[in-house]
């Protein structure tokens, strides 16, 4: 199969060696040659790379380089089967591409896009044709090593593109998990609050950065604390992906941005890439130690485990994804310890209610409203899994 990857970033070029490397002959494009001509230069250094670990073989890491060409000529996708974009994330700019695309590809190209935010239905609308070969392929970072993708069918997708889109990426080594189209669709929007009550919790004054990423890690075998993850994620990135989600919710306040985040980014405190963020990452620097108090630990953990629970409960109540997929992508795709919904039954469901109920009776704020689901199933005393 003929894949087309447009976009020549870091996601792009990640996304066309896995295509490469499942066998498959890829044209990557971006209208930069400079842009071009460094994804050449990744893939040399990550084949590099490889073989020095032993993970390829130097015939292997050839072969997937010769199978890989780079062109800055639309009109060089026309033979694609299975076309991917990955550029800048802007609807209007997204709009436009699938626009164009649509009269140089055939009519037979399923064509995908890996927006991690954007309504993929609007996206699809862009195309006066055959809206309906449009889908959402959403790759994690780092493309290549991220096991999950979320597949994510637009309200005019036909179901045989979706099963197709699924099968090809499974074939590629990848784990799916089917999403509907909704704001955030899944790992991103139920993660919001590992990042938004933690930065509450600090703005509190209850516990600083290091403590609070102690809790999670230390206490709830999270692999990374949410103030780190941020700072590896990028702050930037973390608090544009919350705005966003934000607004396409109408405003609802579980997903309102953070001040001290905010003043993070007007600073250019973005994290690991700028050597500051919520920790200092210069040479010879220090960094808070936690106070490593475990019942003010396990309150930090309880607090934000339970509104991570309450998301993903929310979702499956909205029927986002089913209930397998969600703690799949949960525990695959940002690596959580364990699947929130599995977690919810060995806290106990009415454990949760009454966590959120507390703080809500504390608050008064949407934010921790408990999901209906949850008080359904604490009424009815059911579990998630038999």
């Amino acid at each position: 199969m003929k894949v087309a990857i447009v976009g020549a970033g870091t996601m792009g070029s990640g996304i066309a060696q896995i295509a490469a490397s499942a066998g498959h002959g890829v044209v990557v494009y971006d209208k930069s040659p400079a842009a071009l001509d460094r994804s050449r230069r990744q893939l040399e250094k990550r084949m590099g790379n490889f073989q020095k670990k032993g993970k390829l073989t130097n015939t292997e890491a050839q072969i997937i380089q010769t199978k890989i060409s780079y062109t800055s000529q639309l009109a060089e996708l026309s033979e694609a089967e299975l076309l991917i974009e990955s550029i800048i994330e802007e609807l209007g700019a997204k709009q436009l591409l699938f626009r164009e695309l649509e009269d140089i590809v055939t009519q037979q190209c399923i064509l995908g896009t890996n927006t991690s935010s954007l309504s993929v239905t609007a996206i699809a609308a862009a195309c006066r044709q055959n809206p309906e070969r449009v889908v959402g392929i959403h790759f994690f970072v780092p493309a290549d090593q991220v096991k999950l993708v979320e597949i994510i069918p637009a309200l005019q997708t036909r179901t045989p593109i979706t099963q197709q889109a699924q099968q090809i990426i499974r074939q590629w080594g990848k784990t799916t998990v089917l999403v509907k189209d909704r704001p955030g669709f899944l790992v991103n929007r139920i993660a919001r609050p590992y990042y938004l009550e933690a930065l509450r919790i600090l703005e509190e004054g209850i516990a600083n950065v290091a403590t609070i990423d102690w809790a999670m890690t230390h206490l709830g075998g999270f692999k990374m604390g949410p103030f780190a993850l941020m700072d590896y994620i990028g702050n930037d990135v973390n608090y544009i992906f919350t705005k966003r989600l934000f607004k396409s919710t109408f405003y609802d306040n579980r997903y309102q941005p953070s001040v001290v985040q905010k003043r993070l980014v007007e600073a250019g405190y973005l994290g690991r890439k700028t050597g500051r963020g919520f920790y200092n990452y210069f040479d010879h620097s220090t960094n808070p130690a936690p106070y490593s108090d475990e019942t003010l630990g396990k309150q930090i953990l309880i607090r934000i485990l339970v509104l991570l629970i309450n998301e993903a409960a929310d979702a499956l109540f909205h029927k986002f994804a089913s209930r397998e997929d969600i703690d799949l992508a949960m525990s695959t795709g940002i690596d959580f310890p364990y699947g929130l919904l599995s977690w919810a039954d060995d806290l106990g469901i009415g454990f949760v209610v009454r966590q959120l109920d507390e703080l809500y009776e504390l608050y008064h704020e949407d934010r921790y409203r408990c999901s209906p689901l949850l008080r359904q199933m604490q009424k009815k005393a059911e579990r998630f899994y038999t």
